[in-house]
């Protein structure tokens, strides 16, 4: 999925502050903190299935779909969402 962001010429040069490649800065903080939130649906969701006694899907992709599909997590914002 590729999403478009706007800075203004202080934020770039702000950013070429602290590093050579502000568009690769930022897809790594992006992609960092996505890793950080498929851990916390796996660990959700495994504890859901184990106490649930439901088979636990195999791999990071479909483990979140499961999360997703079981009322695990939902989107933020969504209402029940503890984000």
């Amino acid at each position: 999925m590729d999403y478009t962001i706007t800075l203004t010429d202080t934020q770039v040069k702000s950013l070429e502050y602290i590093t050579d490649d502000p568009k690769g800065w930022i897809t790594n903080a992006a992609e960092a903190r996505a890793q950080i939130s498929t851990a916390e649906i796996i660990t959700k969701l495994t504890a859901h299935c184990n106490t649930n006694s439901i088979q636990l899907a195999v791999g990071e992709t479909a483990q979140v779909t499961q999360a997703y599909d079981l009322g695990v997590v939902k989107k933020f914002g969504s209402g029940t969402s503890s984000k």
